[in-house]
């Protein structure tokens, strides 16, 4: 690895940043990710051992205080008592400079570092917030699951032409009345309010996909 050769040389942050072309407060979030120390570590860290820079870098990239409390294995109140004695910006601070930038970028997504998936896209939401992309996506896909079972519990649980039960997600719900079908209750289209959702399932029945197939070709009626 790099960083390990040029802290074995003695590079110092700001040496480090000015071959790759970072800045030193990025190499020392760097080191921290790593679990490397810079050199001459003991000399610029406060008491408590927290380094101005390593603790800067951090702050820089938005995280919060609780996880950055966690990687220096100490509290929250201890890192933002630091905070304030090296007159550094909040992280919540830096985390709405960097929304407001992007915005007025005409920008609605910003690059961030994700406690599960690590730097990624973030979505700036219509209310301000910027979220995890993948985040967001996972939850969605969660709800949606969480919707279909419960969906598929309230319906009986099983296929109304053949007793079938045993994967909810083999079970579809069929519309009695096309013309009355506001949207699809398929997997992907459960993103609605469960008042809607229910609505909705109240004009179909519960269908496996064998069955469901049989009656979208007319082998089957119901």
């Amino acid at each position: 690895m790099s960083l390990v050769k040029w802290l074995e040389q003695g590079l110092s942050l700001g040496q480090i940043g000015a071959i790759v072309d970072r800045h030193p407060s990025t190499v020392a979030y760097w080191l921290t990710k790593h679990g490397l120390v810079a050199n001459g570590h003991q000399r610029h860290s406060a008491r408590g051992g927290i380094p101005r820079d390593e603790l800067e870098a951090l702050v820089r990239t938005g995280d919060t205080l609780v996880v950055i409390a966690e990687r220096f294995g100490v509290s929250t109140t201890t890192i933002r008592h630091r905070i304030k004695r090296y007159g550094l910006p909040r992280p919540h601070a830096v985390r709405r400079n960097d929304v407001t930038s992007a915005l007025e970028q005409g920008r609605r997504t910003l690059l961030r570092e994700c406690g599960q998936h690590g730097w990624t896209v973030y979505v700036i939401e219509s209310s301000g917030r910027a979220r995890c992309r993948k985040c967001r996506m996972e939850r969605v896909a969660q709800w949606r699951r969480r919707a279909k079972a419960r969906l598929v519990e309230e319906a009986g649980g099983k296929c109304k032409a053949c007793g079938y039960d045993r994967c909810p997600a083999a079970l579809h719900f069929h519309h009695l009345e096309p013309a009355e079908k506001a949207f699809a209750l398929s997997l992907r289209g459960v993103t609605r309010s469960m008042k809607a959702l229910r609505a909705e399932a109240a004009k179909c029945v519960l269908l496996c996909a064998n069955c469901h197939a049989e009656v979208e070709v007319g082998a089957l009626e119901i």
